[in-house]
């Protein structure tokens, strides 16, 4: 078998994106999926190639028994029955998708009955080969075929092995319409200052993907079967920059500081020769404990979807894929490959799914799924999750990928999964569920080769999107899997100036939610003592523990496969002291948080005692203090209450600063009369000394707003961990809390917040005034039939891409209103709008649909515009398998928090 001239490159990006996902100690060699004739050949210098290396794990052995496990269940008959009138030519897997995850999914309110009869649309468009096609309302269950409650399931719905035809999905064809919807290639997106939800332009990537298609068509051409079967900085290498975490970007509301971080890390991932950069992430932090919620942009779906929109933005302008993961409902880390998160139809559209339809709208060339299940089938090969919502609904034209080793059967392949990773069943095992399988299955008539098609060419067509087919394109200059062989590592300096960005990160992150009598920011104290180990450095360096898996000194990056070494990392300690070299204050320190009298001792007669805490968590694959990826508890690490209490005993000017993945409970002292003042500043990232020593001495006035709502209590949240569950178990995990998460749970039951979402403070103050609300009129008529459904409360038409037609989402509305600066310091404000839906809609009395930064002087005043469109006035219409307008008055409200409207008014339909 020989490889076709260029395509060498596509192989290379295959084993180049392996490298920022899972522990090097995780990574099976991809010469099992990869044809030993595609390899490089190895020099006499390089005999320790990427490719070739084979590297024993024994960290997931959770995934191993997993996905041998699942060998067992292809031939059992857990399949649920279907009704035999049913077109024998409609594959039982398409019918899954109905059956197991719309109507198992609709909420009980709803009748078996109205469910009954689906039109062939509502089917995948990849398998239907009917067009008559019903399910009886006898068929159809009127309860979930998944376990409703807590405990375990008790089966588990795979794909059949039976013969399934095939047609892709279309690729785009819509014309773009000039000054209306521009077209664009992902290499020149419009600026964040044009965002649609402002009032600008949509970008539309159609025809880029129409000519990246076109391409890989012909290069295909001259392909054979087996050659079309293959399977928050740059990770494991050195010389790049440790980026702020997801969450901590997410913190500033800045689509501009949004669209920098994701220019940055694709320059650096493209620079050091890798083609998919593994981000972002993307799960929505349903449950405060989650281990790798510091890795996504919180949880607000609107928010993760505007953060997640503007990352892969500007990734890809720098020529790097993105990867938009996990898809879908990966909310915990604890049995996280054997558990199956049970959601409905509705939750599913207008929660989880959402931030991966704006990372569609992006053009993001792949999607990550998830080891989880998803309503009892893996999401790897859930049929409903993968085709016909992520390449039906969505239009998605790039490939979907598998997180490493959560491909469960050969059969996945029918059900939407285009790439397994790293490609064999288990780390190190030597065997995939595709490569001869699939190759057997497709000749053997049960796969059609026209899906073996389509799969390489999505992978082809995302390498052409990027221009990665470029001779230009820099080739692999490292070794991951080898970090000491000088002949395979380069060592190429990526980093340029991108430190700059991360302190502005950093400083803008910081949520400033406590500041008694102006203690901040700090004006030339005479004395400062820090106290804490999260001020100093750690003792064994910024990368003394693999992957980040440990608490030592300042917390700037929690640990997992998330991860990337850091080049250096600032720590408060040092920070302050530069600073205070400035004013001529005395500095000194307690780094010791255990030994609470010497602290209390050394803080007295001090002007303000400054004490630093963290709370860590992870991926699950590494356990620290007890912390299996998902945080234990809600508390500070390290004894920061009992710390934190010592200092406030004895120094009337107590400032509290946190570093922390995500929430975390503060009632023990937060309302202490020396706690003078509280910053949240997130985990920052390689400057993060710096970053929070400009905000405590006000180089940076703080705007950060909270991503999350932190409680009063951990019993407050919706939603909370669920553990237990045997070795060979898998967890049930209901998602009973419907739309209610974060603060929309707070805010329908009536539990008051410690901090609520969207809340920050300033050293200055605003005002707000002038309101303002208008129709959108529109000068072309191309969807006018559309629109006026909508209008008349008409759920959206089933069809490819109907969730991201362009005319949904395009400006309808325009809410304009003043902000000015009142107080006597420059600052940046962030004005969030909410949606108010009526009674009957059955929404969250409160949703988040649009937000701005905007930076003013002491004085200045400035007109605020935020944009609505037809789909942010939506809900999902479980029955109808669209969006529609629901019946009623829709109002919204305009202010500073989730809590703090300053202005209201009503949507003009």
């Amino acid at each position: 078998m020989k490889l076709s001239t260029g395509l060498h490159g596509i192989y290379v990006l295959l084993a180049a994106c392996s490298v920022s996902a899972v522990p090097s100690s995780s990574i099976a060699s991809l010469s099992t999926v990869i044809p030993s004739t595609l390899l490089p050949v190895p020099t006499a210098s390089a005999s320790s190639s990427l490719l070739n290396s084979v590297v024993s794990s024994s960290l997931l052995t959770s995934v191993a028994s997993s996905a041998l496990t699942s060998v067992s269940l292809l031939s059992s008959s857990t399949v649920f029955s279907v009704a035999t009138s049913v077109a024998s030519s409609v594959p039982v897997s398409s019918l899954s998708s109905i059956s197991a995850s719309i109507l198992s999914s609709a909420p009980a309110s709803v009748s078996s009955s109205a469910l009954s009869t689906l039109s062939a649309s509502s089917l995948p468009v990849s398998s239907v080969a009917s067009s008559n096609v019903t399910i009886s309302a006898s068929s159809a269950p009127s309860i979930p075929t998944f376990n409703t409650g807590t405990g375990t399931e008790t089966s588990i719905i795979t794909v059949p092995i039976t013969p399934v035809p095939f047609s892709p999905f279309p690729t785009p064809s819509d014309t773009p319409i000039p000054g209306v919807f521009p077209e664009t290639g992902v290499s020149n997106p419009p600026p964040p200052s044009e965002a649609p939800g402002l009032g600008g332009l949509i970008p539309d990537f159609a025809q880029a993907w129409k000519t990246a298609h076109a391409k890989a068509k012909t290069m295909l051409q001259h392909f054979s079967l087996e050659q079309k079967d293959s399977p928050l900085g740059v990770r494991d290498t050195d010389f790049v920059t440790a980026f702020p975490t997801g969450v901590t970007t997410a913190s500033t509301w800045n689509r501009t500081l949004l669209r920098m971080r994701g220019v940055f890390m694709g320059q650096e991932h493209k620079a050091k020769g890798v083609h998919v950069a593994l981000g972002p992430m993307m799960n929505m932090g349903r449950i405060a404990q989650g281990g790798r919620n510091w890795e996504g942009f919180g949880a607000d779906p609107f928010l993760s979807g505007e953060a997640a929109y503007e990352t892969i933005l500007g990734m890809q302008s720098s020529g790097i894929q993105a990867c938009a993961k996990h898809y879908i409902n990966n909310e915990q880390e604890h049995k996280r490959t054997q558990e199956s998160s049970n959601v409905d139809d509705r939750t599913q559209h207008e929660i989880y799914a959402h931030p991966f339809m704006r990372s569609v709208q992006a053009g993001v060339a792949s999607v990550m799924c998830s080891y989880n299940l998803v309503n009892d089938t893996y999401a790897c090969e859930n049929n409903k999750t993968l085709n016909d919502i992520l390449k039906r609904e969505y239009a998605f034209q790039g490939y979907v990928m598998s997180d490493w080793s959560a491909q469960h059967s050969t059969m996945s392949a029918v059900a939407g999964l285009d790439m397994t990773m790293p490609g064999d069943i288990t780390f190190s095992s030597g065997t995939s569920w595709w490569g001869q399988n699939l190759t057997d299955f497709v000749n053997n008539g049960t796969i059609a080769a026209s899906r073996v098609e389509d799969m390489a060419e999505r992978i082809l067509s995302s390498w052409f999107l990027l221009g990665q087919d470029s001779s230009q394109y820099p080739a692999v200059n490292f070794n991951a899997f080898f970090p000491m062989d000088e002949a395979t590592n380069e060592h190429v300096d990526v980093q340029e100036d991108h430190f700059e960005v991360v302190r502005q990160i950093g400083s803008a992150g910081a949520v400033l939610l406590k500041n008694v009598g102006n203690a901040l920011p700090l004006n030339k104290p005479r004395s400062v003592v820090l106290v804490g180990n999260d001020a100093g450095p750690a003792f064994h360096g910024p990368n003394g523990f693999s992957d980040r898996g440990g608490d030592d000194g300042i917390l700037a990056m929690g640990w997992g496969s998330g991860t990337a070494n850091f080049p250096y990392l600032i720590s408060p300690l040092e920070a302050i002291q530069a600073r205070a070299r400035q004013d001529r204050s005395s500095v000194m320190w307690w780094l010791d948080n255990w030994n609470t009298d010497g602290a209390a001792g050394l803080v007295q007669q001090q002007d303000v005692a400054i004490v630093f805490v963290n709370a860590d968590s992870g991926e699950d694959y590494i356990t620290v203090d007890g912390n299996e990826g998902d945080r234990k508890n809600l508390t500070l690490w390290q004894n920061a209450d009992v710390l934190i209490t010592a200092v406030a005993n004895n120094n009337r000017n107590t400032i509290v600063v946190v570093h922390s993945v995500g929430p975390a409970i503060v009632e023990a002292w937060v309302d202490h009369p020396n706690v003078t003042a509280l910053v949240w500043a997130g985990i920052a990232g390689q400057e993060a000394g710096n970053s929070i020593t400009d905000v405590l001495y006000g180089a940076y006035n703080p705007s950060g707003r909270l991503p999350y709502t932190i409680a009063k209590s951990p019993s407050d949240y919706g939603a909370q961990l669920i553990t237990g569950g045997g070795p060979n178990d898998i967890l049930s995990i209901p998602y009973t809390e419907g739309l209610l998460i974060d603060y929309r749970h707070f805010d329908a039951l009536n539990i008051d917040p410690r901090f609520e979402f969207g809340f920050g403070l300033s050293f200055t103050q605003f005002a707000y005034s002038n309101l303002k609300v208008s129709t959108i009129h529109q000068s072309d008529q191309n969807s006018a039939s559309l629109e006026a459904n909508w209008a008349a409360g008409k759920a959206t038409p089933i069809a490819e891409g109907s969730s991201t037609a362009i005319w949904l989402h395009r400006p309808l509305i325009q809410v304009q209103f003043v902000v000015q600066n009142t107080g006597k310091v420059d600052g940046a404000e962030i004005p969030q709008l909410y949606v108010h839906h009526p009674a009957s809609a059955g929404e969250p009395p409160s949703v988040l649909k649009g937000f701005d930064d905007i930076f003013l002087k002491h004085g200045q005043r400035t007109t605020v515009t935020i944009a609505l469109s037809r789909y942010d006035l939506s809900i999902w219409d479980v029955v109808a398998q669209g969006w529609k307008k629901p019946t009623g008055t829709i109002t919204f409200s305009v202010g500073a928090s989730s809590r703090d409207f300053r202005l209201s008014g009503t949507i003009p339909l």
